[in-house]
């Protein structure tokens, strides 16, 4: 099969974590791929993904920036996007008054403004083709006061409440939203939100982020709604639904405050 007849899908943050494994099932599912990431090992993802046969353009940029997200955009061209994976993301631990404000800001632009950026561009001409599938990666994390997350919490949130939306504003059609909402994953990103003397990082299961994108993807294909990945943490967004925001806030805190590490 050529390469313009195959469809073409595309995912951010992918260099590590759950966007890298659901670009490896995109390509072993015969999807042509744009993939970005702001490292450059994402070149190094791309030559592992065209060994599936797949024609694959890494592209690394901020996509925290409007010029960033151009060039990703520039990158996918006039070519239909089939399946949009909206990955990319931060986190950033501490307090908020502790943490650096420009690190904050930029995960708020990783988090919103570059995914929003991306969907609108992304998202119209899915709807002027009258079909596309969207995934976005939310979290549980956006159904609670993330005392010591505050900023990431609150990110996620924004995530969550804006795919919902979404979904219902594209209903009919022919465009999908899908978010896909884990809990704690065994990715990098403790290590890069300076969380790693955290209970969260240290003490705390995680989730395989093999097992969390196949979820995720499963959803998309079938164009449900939402999805939590794993039964414990469907069972802590249920709860959270139920639980007094201050006591919320108090159960993060024991998990994200600081060398609240155990181990």
């Amino acid at each position: 099969m050529d390469s313009q007849s195959r469809p073409l899908a595309v995912v951010t943050g992918a260099s590590s974590g759950i966007g890298l494994e659901l670009a490896r099932l995109c390509a072993a599912d015969g999807f042509d791929l744009v993939i970005a990431a702001d490292e450059v090992e994402i070149e190094t993802v791309a030559t592992e993904l065209r060994r599936s046969g797949v024609a694959v353009k890494a592209v690394t940029a901020d996509l925290s920036s409007l010029e960033g997200v151009g060039q990703l955009v520039a990158a996918i061209g006039e070519r239909p996007v089939h399946s949009l994976f909206a990955n990319a993301g931060q986190a950033l631990g501490k307090g908020f008054l502790d943490q650096n404000l420009d690190r904050a800001l930029e995960m708020v632009n990783t988090n919103i403004t570059g995914t929003l950026a991306l969907i609108h561009h992304v998202g119209n001409t899915m709807r002027a083709r009258g079909e596309g599938h969207i995934l976005i990666t939310g979290s549980i994390a956006g159904f609670m006061p993330g005392a010591f997350m505050a900023v990431y919490n609150g990110t996620k949130a924004f995530l969550n409440s804006f795919s919902f939306a979404l979904r219902n504003e594209l209903k009919g059609t022919g465009v999908t939203v899908s978010c896909l909402m884990p809990g704690p994953t065994d990715t990098e990103i403790f290590a890069r939100g300076d969380m790693l003397d955290t209970s969260m990082a240290r003490d705390v299961p995680k989730e395989d982020p093999a097992k969390v994108a196949r979820t995720g993807y499963e959803a998309l294909k079938k164009g449900e709604g939402d999805v939590v990945s794993g039964w414990s943490n469907k069972i802590q967004a249920a709860l959270a639904n139920v639980t007094p925001a201050a006591m919320l806030a108090e159960m993060n805190r024991k998990l994200a405050e600081p060398g609240s590490a155990k181990t």
